[in-house]
């Protein structure tokens, strides 16, 4: 929807499959980072994370950009 002001992505396939976490993270923090910065909506963006190794991780490399 166009109004939407909140986002919120999972660290997809980072579980059972096993998708190298710090590869993940750096792509899905990256992508939204070039978007924010063309667009003007969402206003949040929630990095859902399933344990606190990976928040720990998201936190890091959000906090590299200076987006926290």
């Amino acid at each position: 929807a166009k109004d939407c002001r909140t986002v919120a992505f999972p660290a997809i396939s980072t579980g059972v499959y096993r998708y190298p976490k710090d590869q993940a993270t750096q792509i899905a923090v990256g992508t939204v980072s070039a978007f924010i910065g063309q667009s003007i909506v969402p206003e949040t963006v929630i990095f859902c994370c399933f344990d606190e190794p990976t928040a720990e991780l998201y936190q890091r490399v959000v906090a590299a950009l200076g987006r926290m």
